[in-house]
């Protein structure tokens, strides 16, 4: 599909609805009618302020110019809600910056509410596989993450270490350095409580990728005596725990 054509396609749709020409357009994005035009064959992009404007003058939704929503699109956003939809990641692959990876790996799509985003905070999920994090965090939980470079002293945190896949685990700082832990030091990955000093958190890399915000654990409740902490609140097919 060409997305250019049809979102010029219901400029033009909802233009005609009103009817009103393509110079009263114009003179309301201050803007030429031949701009106009070429925006309705889709021969020239809209920019999102455009869309923004047109949404107001339209009295639509900024949606409405777009196809309807499926989940090969994991970084739709509906801004006409309170609610946002971000990227659940299959897998964070080494020397891969987050965008990038957003468009490869992205398995599927789950909402956060718009708020979080206040002060240009970003977001991203994580599908977790293994054992390492147990009791807390489960094989096949979705971990909400909040893009960071730095953490507090106790958090769990999406990490990349020696350019390898991006590994999840808790960060304990100490004076000259840091200890990555699994929670379940009996893993069946093997994966061990590790000093790494200043030094070699530099060389090495180990780069915080994103602290945790939430866990979603779908189809599925932990028990009182369980794996979860007691802050878990249950709605529909998911279990919503904030950290």
């Amino acid at each position: 599909m060409n997305i250019n054509k049809y979102i010029g396609t219901k400029i033009r749709e909802f233009r005609e609805k009103r009817n009103l020409t393509q110079e009263e357009i114009a003179e309301y994005l201050k803007t030429t009618a031949q701009t106009i035009s070429r925006y309705e064959i889709g021969d020239r992009k809209t920019n999102q302020d455009i869309l923004f404007k047109l949404a107001e003058y339209f009295k639509v939704s900024i949606n409405d110019f777009f196809p309807p929503l499926s989940f090969d699109n994991a970084t739709y956003v509906d801004i006409s809600s309170d609610i946002v939809h971000i990227p659940v990641l299959g897998k964070i692959p080494a020397g891969m910056p987050l965008e990038a990876i957003e468009e490869q790996y992205a398995i599927d799509t789950i909402d956060i509410p718009k708020e979080w985003l206040r002060g240009s905070n970003k977001y991203f999920a994580l599908k977790l596989e293994g054992d390492s994090m147990e009791p807390d965090y489960l094989d096949k939980d979705i971990v909400i993450f909040k893009q960071a470079s730095d953490c507090e002293s106790g958090q769990d945190c999406c990490i990349r270490i020696n350019g390898f896949d991006a590994t999840f685990k808790r960060i304990r700082k100490q004076e000259n350095g840091i200890m990555v832990i699994p929670l379940n030091e009996n893993n069946s990955t093997g994966f061990v409580s590790t000093f790494y000093s200043k030094e070699e958190i530099i060389s090495k890399p180990v780069e915080i990728l994103g602290v945790v915000k939430q866990i979603r654990i779908k189809n599925r409740r932990r028990d009182k005596n369980g794996i979860s902490c007691l802050s878990c609140i249950y709605s529909n097919s998911f279990s919503y725990c904030s950290k």
